[in-house]
């Protein structure tokens, strides 16, 4: 069965996009999980996307910069915010490799209304921060709707040597190009461009999550097995399409 390859810096494959945004001071921490264990949190018509065997839980935190329709200017304020996501990693029966969300933290609630209405994604309702201090990033999130309020999580990294050449997980956990979703019956894929990533080497210096597990994940145990960071990328999304029912 095709499974499309990983490609760091494919072409944009639509025609048009529909929204535009910049993401900014990424953290990507990353666990192994069994394939089976996540399987069923995943939209009808996809499954587990896999590497040597293994899938991944992604804990990730960025900046959201300037998100706006089209070719349009990003909206003042709102189109501006933080983001912490738990997501995991899908391929549907066309061999589309994707992102599957399982909650999105955002700082802006109107964004957060606005993406649970138009394609059901669980976004939540959070107050979160960065701090920066020369080569640290300090991540805090605390959830305020819809629940469990309180959810929190705190993740302190230091910011290594940029990397010239991502191994085959590195390439595996950030080349995607699209993410999968439930809405109105139907499983959807949204594709999505950016430019190829550059990433940095990190290492975990603290961290105290709840969203994982708020997730409906278990518990991270031991080390990540990838912690990246990157200055970001400006990226653009274009209109999403039904999965054929399959057969």
């Amino acid at each position: 069965m095709y499974i499309e390859p990983v490609e760091c810096a494919p072409e944009q494959a639509f025609p048009r996009a529909i929204l535009r945004q910049r993401w900014a001071d990424l953290t990507f921490l990353h666990w192994a999980v069994a394939p089976q264990l996540v399987a069923p949190l995943l939209p009808a018509g996809t499954r587990p996307d896999t590497l040597d065997g293994l899938s991944y839980v992604g804990l990730i935190g960025f900046r959201m910069v300037g998100l706006g329709l089209g070719c349009g200017p990003g909206v003042p304020y709102l189109g501006s915010f933080w983001e912490t996501n738990v997501r995991l990693y899908s391929v549907d029966g066309t061999g589309r490799r994707a992102v599957v969300f399982r909650s999105l933290d955002a700082s802006r609630l109107l964004m957060v209304l606005a993406a649970r209405a138009t394609l059901r994604l669980p976004y939540m309702w959070s107050a979160m921060r960065l701090d920066r201090d020369g080569d640290r990033r300090t991540y805090r999130c605390r959830r305020r709707w819809p629940g469990p309020r309180g959810a929190a999580s705190r993740m302190v990294v230091r910011v290594g040597g940029a990397i010239a050449e991502p191994t085959p997980l590195e390439h595996f956990v950030t080349a995607r190009w699209g993410l999968h979703t439930r809405a109105y019956g139907r499983t959807r894929h949204l594709p999505n461009w950016h430019p190829r990533w550059p990433l940095h080497r990190a290492e975990l210096l603290h961290l105290d999550d709840e969203l994982v597990t708020a997730a409906g994940l278990p518990a991270p145990t031991g080390p990540p097995a990838s912690v990246l960071y990157s200055p970001g990328v400006p990226v653009r999304f274009g209109p999403p399409v039904a999965l054929r029912p399959s057969r």
